[in-house]
């Protein structure tokens, strides 16, 4: 592979890294790819999953819940990876989230979060508790963003569309964490996606850097005093890291590099002509980039990566906080925890404001309470934070400013939709249920080919003594049946006289 490399990129790595350890970096081009996956703690523990895993798997260092295996397996081949336990990610994309330290009830925003595999591991570190936005410019990337957060039952996550300048006056000064997974030139997967060389023939460094550096500073403004921003590339520019890190330190004197020991330095001395603008950066600032981290291939088990931790101080005194979602709505019918009126689906897809459409009459809940009380244990979604958007109906994680006026493509976890006088649950409400919250369920053994058959979309044959029921209910098991594979949510089915319909989207279905 080394061969294919470009001439112009092995030229720059000779100069960044001097002879003996070039030849070391060119060396890893030529080894074999690691692969990885990371457990998805809010399903399974990590100990329950690797007992129970039919992968080989070795630990990734700096991974909570990271884990290699083996080229040849196929992860993505299996029932689990259609029960969201896990997400297949390359070992180095794990160490951003990481250092973000994310807990349980704080506000977080995932920046250019597509596809998602960095917003699934915040999600799991926040075990459903606090507001998660994760927001996508590309408008065909929000659909494998959305697939993925429902894959792995995230419950508390909004999805925007939208370009992040338009997000500043709605999250101003509004998030704990912040990760910025930038767009970058794309040098650290090189050995990974060899297309990706091509693409870095095509678009210059400086192309990168502008974006960067719009997205470091708006950043900035929605990051509530003492909240912390991790920024990360998959490149080795230092255009596009110790460079921006350092501008962006000289213009945001309240913030402070928190150093990252467990990786290799960042460069303060790669801040140089040729590639960067010698002489532009204080020397606090470039003392400071020293904290930061570089990944590199022939260093450790993984692709290049570059991250940085800045923690803003608690002075900044002039940034308000996003308000919370107001009190007008919350009775047991309302559609909007804001305006007390119903939007049409499109609307809410679109970011209209609430001048923008007609008032309609508020839809019935009786519906949705009614399979709450057939199929659930408990409500899973607090009613005070239940929202409509049309037909369809969803749980918004409270604390949530008003979102006028953006494009929102789900204002939370989507519960199912309100349709003539019925509730249809939806997928994703059923992979973010957990078995004991449902009162009627089905659970098949990974190894009974029935598990197979119902993620390939047939219907199955199964007897009510099959059925998990709740001792207390009476009435007859027809209807809705959570649908699970070894105990955990994969789907619906609808139950009747031994016969299970398969309700398993098309779109999801095994091939």
């Amino acid at each position: 592979m080394t061969k294919q490399l470009p001439d112009l990129f092995k030229t720059k790595m000779m100069d960044l890294l001097g002879a003996e350890e070039f030849e070391q970096f060119l060396a890893s081009y030529d080894q074999a790819r690691l692969f990885g996956l990371r457990v998805n703690t809010a399903k399974i523990s990590k100990e329950e999953f690797a007992a129970r895993s039919p992968f080989t798997l070795s630990k990734v260092p700096w991974a909570a819940d990271g884990f290699y295996y083996q080229e040849g397996e196929r992860p993505g081949k299996h029932p689990y990876y259609h029960a969201g336990l896990y997400y297949i990610q390359e070992p180095s994309a794990m160490a951003p989230v990481e250092l973000l330290q994310v807990e349980p009830g704080e506000r977080v925003l995932d920046l250019c979060a597509a596809p998602g595999g960095k917003s699934t591991q915040i999600a799991a570190k926040m075990q459903g508790e606090g507001v998660l936005v994760v927001n996508d410019i590309h408008s065909d990337r929000v659909k494998a963003l959305v697939k993925n957060l429902e894959l792995l039952g995230v419950r508390n996550a909004v999805v925007l569309n939208e370009k992040p300048e338009r997000m500043l006056t709605v999250f101003n000064g509004y998030f704990d964490k912040i990760l910025i997974d930038a767009p970058c030139s794309g040098e650290g997967m090189f050995r990974k996606e060899e297309e990706m060389m091509q693409q870095w023939e095509r678009h210059s460094v400086q192309e990168f850097a502008v974006m960067q550096r719009e997205l470091l500073g708006q950043a900035a403004q929605m990051l509530a005093p003492g909240g912390r921003i991790v920024y990360s590339t998959c490149t080795f520019s230092p255009e596009e890291n110790e460079a921006q890190i350092a501008e962006f330190l000289d213009k945001h004197l309240d913030f402070n590099v928190v150093p990252v020991d467990q990786f290799s330095a960042g460069q303060p001395d790669w801040l140089r002509a040729p590639w960067c603008e010698e002489g532009a950066y204080s020397s606090r600032s470039m003392e400071a980039v020293a904290g930061t981290a570089r990944l590199w291939p022939h260093r450790l088990k993984g692709e290049g990566h570059y991250v940085a931790v800045l923690q803003r101080g608690l002075g900044r005194g002039d940034v308000g906080g996003g308000g919370d979602v107001g009190s007008g709505g919350r009775d047991a019918d309302f559609v909007s925890a804001s305006s007390g009126r119903k939007r049409s689906g499109r609307e809410a897809l679109r970011g209209k404001s609430r001048a923008d459409a007609t008032p309609r009459p508020a839809v019935s809940l009786e519906p949705l309470q009614a399979f709450v009380g057939e199929l659930l244990r408990s409500e899973p979604f607090a009613a005070g934070r239940l929202v409509c958007y049309g037909e369809h109906a969803y749980s918004s994680p409270e604390g949530l400013p008003e979102l006028h006026g953006l494009k929102v493509v789900r204002p939370g976890w989507y519960i199912g939709a309100l349709h003539r006088g019925r509730f249809e649950p939806s997928h994703a409400l059923a992979m973010g249920l957990r078995l004991r919250e449902a009162k009627r369920a089905l659970s098949l053994a990974s190894s009974d080919e029935r598990a197979l058959r119902y993620l390939k979309g047939e219907t199955l044959e199964v007897a009510e003594s099959e059925l998990i029921r709740d001792p207390e209910v009476t009435q007859a098991a027809k209807g809705y049946c959570l649908v699970c594979i070894d105990d955990h949510p994969v789907g619906w089915g609808k139950w009747h006289d031994g016969m299970l319909k398969n309700e398993y989207p098309p779109g999801w279905r095994w091939t």
